[in-house]
C-alpha cells in the first residue's frame, strides 16, 4: 500500500469512508471548489456563486465542513454582520486529491456493453 504500510485493508478503507463522509452533502465539493485557491468569500458571494443552493443548504454545509475543520468562518464585528469564509490549511491541502481523483474519473473507460448470447 505503498506509503501507508501501517495499514491494514479494513482500516485503510475505514479512513476513507471517514474521509467521503465528511465531504458528502449535495453543495460541498461545490462549496470547496470556489474556495480553493486561498480565496475568502462572504456569504452572500458564496450564494451568488451557487444559485441553485438554498440560504438554508447553505449555512448547513458550511457549518458541517467548519465542523470538520475544513472551511474556517470569520465574523466581522459590524452591522450589518459581515462574514467572510475560507479553507483552513488542511482544507486547502485536500485540492490536489480532488484534482487527482478528477483526473482519475476522466480517464474512466468506456463501459462494455453487455454481451447477449447468441441464438445457435
Amino acid at each position: 500500500m505503498g506509503k501507508h504500510e501501517h495499514h491494514t485493508p479494513a482500516t485503510a478503507a475505514s479512513g476513507i469512508e471517514e474521509a467521503i463522509q465528511m465531504l458528502e452533502g449535495r453543495w460541498k465539493l461545490v462549496i470547496l471548489f470556489h474556495l480553493f485557491g486561498g480565496k475568502l468569500l462572504r456569504f452572500s458571494e458564496l450564494e451568488r456563486a451557487i444559485p441553485a443552493i438554498s440560504q438554508k443548504m447553505l449555512i448547513q454545509q458550511l457549518r458541517q465542513l467548519e465542523q470538520d475543520g475544513i472551511v474556517a468562518r470569520i465574523v466581522h464585528a459590524q452591522v450589518p454582520p459581515k462574514v467572510e469564509y475560507h479553507l483552513t490549511e488542511w482544507g486547502q491541502s485536500l485540492c490536489p486529491a480532488l484534482d487527482e481523483l478528477l483526473t482519475w474519473a476522466e480517464k474512466r473507460p468506456t463501459p462494455k456493453r453487455a454481451r447477449r448470447p447468441t441464438s445457435a
